[in-house]
């Protein structure tokens, strides 16, 4: 297993204590070259530019630093009623798979959607991750919604030699039975699961939600909370995480997403130690 970074450990948009103070991806790649740390992955709404001339230059940066760019994290919502908002956001994926595709990077995040029938990511979390579907829909027809997309957008990633990750990140994808069910639908080579050891904090048992997700997984978030948690603290044991990872037969990258009240000039070297101790153990 490598150790990986997201550039959302250096930057939470406004919500840690690095306020709006964002690194540029070049920074990044040096902080990922000085600490060690194997790869970066890259949000999509953290691009300045998806202009050649800048992802050809930062390509070729991480390159001479010896930081693999890992993946593009994707942002968008499926779980709409409407087929034409629907292919607008299957669009959004298919451009972030070009952007992956010029820079090296081998894999796009994607998310499984859900229905935000409650907006405020706050109340959300209140409410333990759920929210009741869109009058007058059902949940099978979301994840129809959902299927449908991910096998347009699998399949143009394919053509690409991109692969998708899906996140279990709340909504349809909050629970191993929700992401396999989508998994399983697609039926696609070119869709695979990125497992966020974070986001089965609501689940009774966390740890066996993330062994069904392990056989699956084309990486791994990490989750860290030095200073305690932004939204909420997931009391992690990734010596565990790390016996389940290699029973899988993982061997992938596993990226740090640091969601704590602490500066990420200090968490995130103290994070990337931890991880990097629990994964040789």
């Amino acid at each position: 297993m490598k150790l990986a970074v997201s550039s959302y450990s250096f930057h939470r948009f406004g919500q840690g204590p690095e306020g709006d103070a964002r690194p540029s991806f070049f920074e990044m790649v040096d902080a990922c070259a000085r600490l060690g740390i194997d790869g970066l992955e890259l949000l999509g709404v953290h691009f300045k530019s998806a202009e050649p001339g800048f992802l050809h230059a930062l390509k070729q940066h991480a390159f001479r630093r010896g930081v693999a760019l890992i993946a593009v994290s994707a942002h968008h919502n499926f779980v709409t009623p409407d087929p034409g908002k629907r292919r607008e956001e299957i669009d959004k994926v298919c451009r972030w798979v070009d952007v992956a595709h010029e820079i090296g990077a081998p894999a796009v995040r994607v998310f499984g959607g859900r229905w935000a029938t409650r907006p405020n990511f706050a109340e959300f979390m209140s409410a333990r991750g759920e929210e009741p579907p869109l009058e007058g829909y059902t949940e099978a027809e979301g994840y129809a919604w959902n299927a449908e997309a991910l096998r347009i957008a699998a399949y143009y990633a394919g053509r690409k030699g991109v692969t998708l990750a899906l996140e279990n990140h709340w909504g349809f994808t909050g629970t191993a039975d929700g992401v396999l069910r989508i998994l399983d639908r697609v039926d696609s080579p070119w869709l695979r699961v990125v497992l966020d050891t974070g986001n089965f904090n609501f689940s009774p048992d966390p740890y066996g939600e993330m062994e069904r997700l392990a056989p699956h997984a084309l990486m791994v978030h990490a989750k860290t909370y030095i200073g305690g948690g932004i939204y909420y603290t997931a009391d992690l044991d990734y010596g565990r995480i790390a016996g389940i990872l290699k029973d899988a037969g993982f061997q992938g990258y596993v990226s740090l997403e640091f969601e704590g009240k602490a500066h990420p000039d200090r968490a995130i070297p103290k994070s990337i130690e931890m991880l990097g101790q629990a994964m040789k153990g």
